[in-house]
């Protein structure tokens, strides 16, 4: 995979946590003649209890073997919440491991029907954010959910994706951490490759974020989009696992404004699908 750390993903790790912890943040006075963006090795090493050249070691490679312990003591001086500490705990757990059989990711039949059924903006994706199957509803929300998009390339190189997002900027952090936590020691996917190389090329955003190591499970939740026809929208989310696959859908709270203009999105849908066929 194209990453600056691909060989000691550990120690890169490391490295742009704590670039990320003011002295401030960690107790110490800050000096006036500071050259790192965040705490130097020496002070992690002196916070977590381990030699200044243990640490060194640890970030350059030269030891991939830390006890628990010492990543715990490590999470906590660079303040890791539950899913970053497990993924810093998972870097160390890694051991050379057979080439993985993958197979394609399938959208079961069964799924089909069920979109087929939903009257709520509702789609399938992969590991990858690849949209695989989708209902109207949600290409009437937004274009980009139409199969064979990718969401987090939409998310980024899209204007009108931009455009969509209250909070792009916080959409975007969600997705590109995601993206990381979901590849896991998997770096040789061809697909995580592939869309991980062609970002890296594409957007400074996604360079920006992916250098920051960030990790995050993006689950439920609500969010706030504005879409051209109806305006603004209120929708709770739900991703849930199918099999190898993630099926994803968006609703309001009932009898609320982004209802009634879900269910007008819903008429207008029809009307232009009607006049079309």
């Amino acid at each position: 995979m194209k990453d600056d750390d691909s060989g000691n993903r550990l120690g890169g790790y490391l490295r742009a946590r704590r670039e990320l912890v003011s002295p401030a943040q960690a107790g110490i006075q800050p000096g006036g003649n500071r050259r790192v963006p965040g705490l130097r090795r020496e002070e992690v090493a002196l916070l977590a209890g381990i030699s200044p050249d243990y640490y060194l070691r640890l970030e350059r490679g030269r030891d991939k073997n830390p006890s628990p312990q010492v990543l715990r003591s490590l999470a906590r001086v660079l303040q890791l919440d539950d899913v970053e500490q497990v993924y810093l705990l998972g870097l160390a757990a890694d051991r050379p491991r057979a080439p993985r059989r993958r197979r394609p990711e399938h959208v079961p039949a069964r799924v089909h029907e069920l979109l087929a059924h939903l009257r709520i903006p509702a789609f399938v994706e992969g590991r990858a954010f690849d949209v695989l199957a989708s209902n109207p509803m949600a290409v009437a929300l937004s274009p980009r959910l139409r199969p064979g998009q990718n969401r987090l390339r939409s998310l980024l190189l899209d204007p009108e994706e931009r455009a969509f997002h209250q909070d792009w900027a916080k959409a975007t952090a969600d997705f590109i951490a995601t993206l990381r936590t979901t590849i896991g020691d998997d770096t040789d996917n061809p697909r995580f490759v592939e869309l991980v190389g062609e970002l890296a090329l594409s957007s400074q955003r996604f360079r920006t974020l992916w250098a920051r190591h960030d990790v995050r499970r993006l689950d439920g939740g609500t969010t706030t989009v504005h879409h051209p026809a109806v305006g603004e929208l209120r929708l709770h989310r739900d991703k849930l696992p199918i099999e190898d696959v993630i099926l994803v859908v968006y609703y309001p709270d009932k009898n609320s404004d982004s209802d009634e203009k879900l269910r007008l999105l819903a008429s207008l849908a029809h009307t232009e699908s009607s006049g079309t066929s």
